[in-house]
C-alpha cells in the first residue's frame, strides 16, 4: 500500500500492465503521468520520449505498438483535439495503445488546471466518421491503477486504442493504492496469426472474435498498413460491401467491452431515486445516496466504469425500479443524453450540471434531489405517461442548480 496521486496511480498501473514505451507532451492537468513515465521506464527497459506536439506523440506510440511493444500517451483536453486524427488510424488500423485524458475546463485552453468532465462526447466522436470508442471512467485513484491495467488488456485483446478518462481532482487526489501485481492472466494478449506467412497471408483476416490477425513487425511477416479503408490484404478498397463488413466488425468487436467493465451499483436493489454519475462525480453521488437514506429516501447510485460503448442493457435494468433519475456531470449535459435514450420517457430525469471548473458538492445532490421529490409534477400520479423530458433548459454555467426540466404533454 502507498500514498500516490491519481497520475502516479496511472503511470504505475501502466508499467504493471506491461507498458514499455511511453510519448507525449507536457500539458497540465497530465504532466505528472509523463514525469512519472521518464523516471519509471528506463528502469524496466523502456523508452520515454517527449514529442514535439500531441500529434507527434500518439504518432510515435501507434508506431511502437506496430512494432510488438505495449505503450501509452497521456494528455488533456487541448492535446486529446489534436490527436483525434491518429486515434481513429489506430482504430481502423487495428492499432493496440492506450491514451490517457486528464480532463480540465474547456474549450480551447479553458482552464487549465480545474476539473471538468467536458471531454466524454470527444472521446466517442472526437474522431470523424464511424468508430466505436472503448472509453473507461474511473472514480479515484486505486481505480485509476486498475482501470489503466484494465485498459492495456482490453486494447490488446480488442486491437483498438482505448481512452482513459479522468477528471483534475482524480489526477492530482492523493489516496493509499495497493499496487498489486496483475495475473498475468488477466492482462490479454494480442491474437497471434494461424495463418503462416507468404504472399496468401492475409493480416486483416478476422478471428472467431472478430479481432484481426494482424502481427507484430518483426516476426517474418510483410505487410500492408493504411488509414484508408482496406480489405483483408491490407490494400485499400473501394468496395462497398467490404467496406460496410470492416465497419460492422470493427464495431462489433469494441461492443465487447461491455461485458468485461462492470458498473458500480450501490444500493440499487430497492432505489426509486436513482443517481447515475462517473469520476469524481461518482464519489459525490455515493455520498448523497447515504444522506438521502438517512432521511428514509430509497436512493441509489449507478456509476459507469464503462462510457463508451455505453452498456444500454445494464443501464436500462438498472432503471427498471426507478421512478426519478438525476444525472450528475461536470458539463453542460453529455452523458446524461445517454440515460435519455436508454430510459426513453419511461422516468422522470433532471440532470444536474456544474460546468464552472469546480466538483458538484454533496449538499448541492442532496437538494436537487429533495427539489424533485417535492415538485408539483413529480407528484402528479401520470407523471411519465406520454410525456417527454427537457433536459437542458435553464442552465446556469459555473454553479450547480437544481435544474426545473420542462415536461411536455
Amino acid at each position: 500500500m502507498r500514498l500516490i496521486q491519481g497520475n502516479e496511480a496511472c503511470a504505475e498501473g501502466a508499467i504493471a500492465a506491461g507498458c514499455r514505451f511511453f510519448a507525449g507532451y507536457p500539458i497540465s492537468p497530465s504532466s505528472e503521468i509523463a514525469e512519472a513515465m521518464a523516471r519509471m521506464l528506463p528502469r524496466h527497459g523502456g523508452v520515454f520520449l517527449q514529442a514535439e506536439d500531441e500529434l507527434a506523440s500518439l504518432g510515435a506510440v501507434l508506431g511502437a505498438a506496430l512494432g510488438g511493444t505495449k505503450a501509452m500517451t497521456a494528455t488533456s483536453g487541448p492535446g486529446f483535439s489534436l490527436m483525434q486524427e491518429h486515434i481513429g488510424y489506430g482504430y481502423l488500423a487495428e492499432i493496440p495503445c492506450v491514451v490517457v485524458d486528464v480532463m480540465r475546463g474547456g474549450p480551447s485552453t479553458g482552464l487549465p488546471t480545474q476539473p471538468s468532465q467536458g471531454d466524454v462526447m470527444q472521446a466517442q466522436w472526437g474522431s470523424h466518421g464511424d468508430r466505436a470508442a472503448v472509453v473507461l471512467a474511473p472514480v479515484g485513484v486505486q481505480e485509476v491503477y486498475d482501470l489503466t491495467i484494465q485498459a492495456f488488456g482490453l486494447s490488446e485483446t480488442l486491437r483498438m486504442p482505448v481512452t482513459l478518462l479522468y477528471d483534475e481532482v482524480v489526477g492530482h487526489m492523493r489516496e493509499g493504492v495497493d499496487l498489486a501485481i496483475p495475473d498475468p492472466m488477466t492482462l490479454g494478449g494480442r491474437p497471434r496469426s494461424s495463418q503462416p506467412a507468404g504472399p496468401s497471408f492475409r493480416p486483416y483476416k478476422a478471428n472467431a472474435t472478430g479481432v484481426a490477425e494482424l502481427p507484430d513487425f518483426g516476426r517474418g511477416y510483410r505487410f500492408h498498413v493504411t488509414g484508408l479503408m482496406h480489405d483483408e490484404r491490407g490494400f485499400p478498397t473501394t468496395d462497398t460491401s467490404v467496406v460496410a463488413a470492416l465497419l460492422e466488425r470493427l464495431e462489433n468487436k469494441a461492443q465487447a467491452a461491455k461485458d468485461l467493465v462492470m458498473p458500480e451499483a450501490y444500493l440499487m436493489d430497492d432505489a426509486t431515486l436513482v443517481l447515475v454519475a462517473y469520476g469524481i462525480t461518482g464519489r459525490t453521488a455515493k455520498a448523497a445516496v447515504d444522506t438521502l437514506r438517512s432521511r428514509g429516501i430509497r436512493a441509489g447510485l449507478w456509476r459507469p466504469r464503462l462510457l463508451w460503448p455505453a452498456q444500454d442493457e445494464m443501464l436500462r435494468g438498472a432503471l427498471q425500479n426507478a421512478e426519478m433519475v438525476v444525472v450528475a456531470e461536470m458539463n453542460r449535459g453529455q452523458w446524461a443524453r445517454e440515460v435519455e435514450r436508454v430510459a426513453a420517457g419511461s422516468v422522470i430525469l433532471r440532470p444536474l450540471l456544474k460546468a464552472g471548473g469546480a466538483t458538484i458538492t454533496t449538499e448541492e445532490m442532496v437538494g436537487h434531489a429533495l427539489d424533485m421529490l417535492e415538485a408539483p409534477d413529480i407528484a402528479s400520479p401520470d407523471r411519465v405517461s406520454g410525456r417527454t423530458t427537457e433536459l437542458y433548459a435553464n442552465i446556469s454555467s459555473g454553479s450547480a442548480v437544481a435544474l426545473e426540466s420542462k415536461v411536455v404533454e
